[in-house]
């Protein structure tokens, strides 16, 4: 079997270390230079692992797995791309599986992937030959029977969902099928916090405790209003109420610190999302997350 070095993997295991792993959106067009520069200054800015979404949103994108594959190749950085469940049956989903470990990649996360939108569903169909914990057992099994060089199988954990305790069943059950790690909602509230704190308790799979700073009132409204799986509390609304862009994001700076703070007693390292491919902000964050 492939023994390659997985140096984010050896990162989370390692008490010494809490790595980030950013998240950053690919092209809705062809042209990828304004996101390759994005991604070169997250890496250059401390970035351990750049993460590409699958088609947010059910809207298409460039390709999350030939986007990460691209940047582990010209720019060096660990990758982990998303696999969804919605457009790929178990042909294609094995077919795309054997072709990333042909690329040296290392890390995937699995996810069910979110919904096409009602105006498009006329004439764009989901797949979902899989939800993401069968998604799970079958790469669990490609990297036991097909994969010479195994991925590291990573899964979403919803920690602001209102029964806490289901998505905790179900992340045991994905531990159960190979998952060895969980990339967490972002984290705004109390009970999130809580939730990410009796995760720790009962998962044994790494967790990266997800950021995702806010840069105006008007984003603040519409991800607790419209993004499924994010809750933002109303006092952390209040305080981008007039804000100008430099506000939004000295406020998005001080919060997400702080929330970096209070989670790491539950956390192996910190998934951050980038918002409007604002690069230099999350530079900015990681900086001051580490020198806290």
């Amino acid at each position: 079997m492939d023994t390659r070095k997985n140096a984010f993997w050896d990162a989370l295991c390692d008490p010494g270390q809490r790595p980030f792993a950013v998240e950053l959106d690919s092209p809705v067009n062809g042209n990828i230079s304004r996101f390759m520069a994005g991604a070169r200054e997250l890496r250059d800015g401390g970035a351990d692992l750049i993460t590409v979404p699958d088609s947010p949103l059910g809207q298409a994108r460039m390709d999350s797995c030939m986007t990460a594959c691209k940047l582990k190749r010209e720019l060096g950085i660990d990758v982990m791309p998303h696999l969804a469940c919605r457009d790929r049956n178990q042909i294609a989903a094995q077919a795309l599986m054997m072709g990333l470990c042909a690329e040296n990649i290392e890390n995937i996360l699995l996810v069910t992937g979110d919904p096409i939108p009602a105006s498009n569903r006329e004439s764009v169909k989901s797949v979902y030959n899989f939800n993401s914990r069968t998604l799970i057992a079958f790469a669990d099994r490609l990297n036991k029977s097909v994969l010479p060089a195994p991925f590291r199988i990573f899964a979403a954990l919803n920690v602001n969902a209102h029964n806490f305790p289901i998505q905790l069943r179900l992340a045991k059950e994905k531990e159960e099928n190979g998952a060895v790690g969980f990339l967490t909602q972002p984290v705004f509230t109390e009970k999130a916090l809580e939730n990410l704190r009796f995760a720790r308790e009962t998962l044994g799979g790494r967790l990266l405790g997800g950021i995702m700073p806010i840069v105006s009132h008007r984003n603040a409204l519409y991800l607790d209003r419209q993004v499924a799986g994010i809750r933002v509390d109303e006092k952390t609304v209040a305080l981008y109420e007039g804000a100008d862009r430099e506000r939004g994001e000295a406020v998005a700076l001080e919060l997400s610190c702080n929330m970096a703070k209070r989670m790491e007693p539950f956390v192996d390292g910190y998934f951050l999302v980038t918002p409007f491919s604002r690069t230099a902000l999350m530079v900015r964050i990681m900086e001051a997350i580490r020198n806290a």
